[in-house]
């Protein structure tokens, strides 16, 4: 083509002069402004993810930083319980605004679109990644210096449609310490080279319970490999975090802007780091 500007990265054109594959990279609403985005992900379900997300957001806003959640797991969400969000989401004809917790973190949720809590989402897999690519591109999300994306887990149609819409700065990988969790970590980091996406690093949750008097940790799920698959993937181990009753119990409570996050320091090193 006469005009063409040699970056086909930017280009709808299917040509014969492609060199490069076309970008499927969606833009955010015109009165958005997100400096970082980081997708926390986990290769299956029942390991924290969602808890992790939350925390993370919580403890860069505590730092100073205009924190936000975009909750993209859609047929199982939960960012409205932890954050105890019960408003619903309010718009216009042309923009949806996300709900703001009691410490100012922007959160959008498919509960907030629902009529109550508990209504399924039955939808198939392109409705639901339709669904995630609106959070982004119709929500106004307001001089947000991290957001955070709470995937499904697994490597299904939404986490590929999050690494191929969303400009992501970087995932972070949440995994327990069950013996096969080496498997599915490394098809989630497989998944992240593939795409050609950043993984700043894993966090394991449930690493141990910690005794109140002695200080004692016991490994109810078995001993830790999580530093033997970051050596093996050339990772860093950004956290282990321990099984808390405590916090279990400010989640239900929708209190999770409560939890410290001392054991987050060095993932929130690492996010910083991105800025």
């Amino acid at each position: 083509m006469s005009s063409c500007n040699h970056d086909c990265g930017t280009c709808s054109q299917n040509c014969s002069d492609r060199t490069q594959p076309e970008s499927f990279l969606i833009q955010p609403h015109k009165e958005s402004s997100i400096k970082k985005i980081i997708g926390v992900v986990s290769g299956k379900g029942g390991v924290g993810k969602s808890l992790v997300t939350s925390m993370l957001a919580t403890a860069m806003q505590r730092k100073g930083y205009q924190a936000a959640v975009l909750d993209a797991d859609i047929t199982g969400p939960s960012m409205t319980k932890v954050f105890g969000i019960t408003s619903k989401a309010e718009g216009t004809n042309d923009a949806i605004y996300p709900a703001i917790t009691d410490t100012g973190i922007e959160v959008i949720s498919v509960n907030m679109l629902l009529e109550t809590d508990e209504t399924p989402v039955i939808w198939r897999g392109p409705v639901i990644a339709g669904m995630v690519k609106q959070f982004y591109t119709d929500v106004v999300w307001k001089d947000v210096d991290f957001m955070f994306v709470d995937m499904p887990p697994g490597t299904g149609d939404v986490p590929l449609t999050i690494f191929q819409s969303l400009p992501l700065d970087g995932i972070v990988i949440v995994t327990s310490p069950q013996e096969l969790v080496s498997m599915v970590v490394t098809k989630a980091i497989n998944m992240a080279k593939m795409m050609n996406v950043n993984v700043l690093g894993l966090i394991e949750n449930m690493s141990y319970v910690q005794c109140d008097e002695c200080d004692h940790k016991m490994y109810v799920f078995g001993e830790s490999h999580i530093s033997e698959i970051a050596k093996e993937h050339d990772l860093e181990v950004l956290a282990q975090l321990p099984l808390d009753p405590t916090i279990a119990a400010l989640c239900d409570a929708g209190n999770i802007e409560s939890v410290d996050g001392r054991n987050l320091e060095k993932a929130i090193q690492k996010i910083e780091g991105l800025l």
